[in-house]
């Protein structure tokens, strides 16, 4: 279990990010044509994992609109934002904020990458949804870099990630 704040507040989730070398657990999640996807479908790229609770806040929308700009340059590099939003609500964002070099992915079909992946809130006001976070994976889904963002109103180290990409 990692403790995390919100606004000062004390909440937990249900443990800790994958250990970087490790290998990154497989996931099954929503793509905005609702169309379950996995890592196998990011095969031979590395994959920045922007883990959000909602792309309805602020610091949520921000960090993805900043990894969205960073990844303008990016070749064989692809971002994944996600979060517990739906895919409509997600796709509105993206379209509305001109987001088109990240791919939102949802988990509206099951909880089981916030789990796994350690960032299931598990008390408080955002309990069911994910704490801030960033992972980055090689081509082989092995882990390079972790942060999970100890304030979930911090936003997070962009230019760590970005060089671990």
């Amino acid at each position: 279990m990692a403790d995390i704040t919100l606004k000062g507040n004390p909440i937990h989730t249900n443990g800790e990010l994958p250990a970087i070398g490790s290998t990154a657990p497989d996931f099954t999640l929503v793509n905005k044509d609702l169309a379950n996807v996995s890592l196998a479908d990011f095969a031979g790229k590395k994959k920045l994992l922007n883990i959000v609770p909602s792309l309805d806040t602020a610091v949520c929308a921000t960090s993805t609109q900043k990894f969205n700009n960073a990844m303008a340059n990016k070749s064989g590099a692809v971002a994944l934002v996600i979060s517990a939003d739906l895919p409509f609500a997600m796709n509105r964002f993206c379209g509305a904020e001109g987001i088109d070099n990240v791919v939102s992915l949802s988990m509206m079909r099951d909880k089981s990458f916030a789990k796994d992946y350690g960032m299931l809130i598990t008390d408080g006001p955002l309990e069911g949804l994910c704490g801030r976070a960033v992972v980055v994976l090689d081509e082989e889904n092995k882990v390079l870099y972790t942060e999970l963002v100890p304030e979930i109103t911090q936003e997070p180290d962009y230019d760590a990630a970005l060089a671990a990409l």
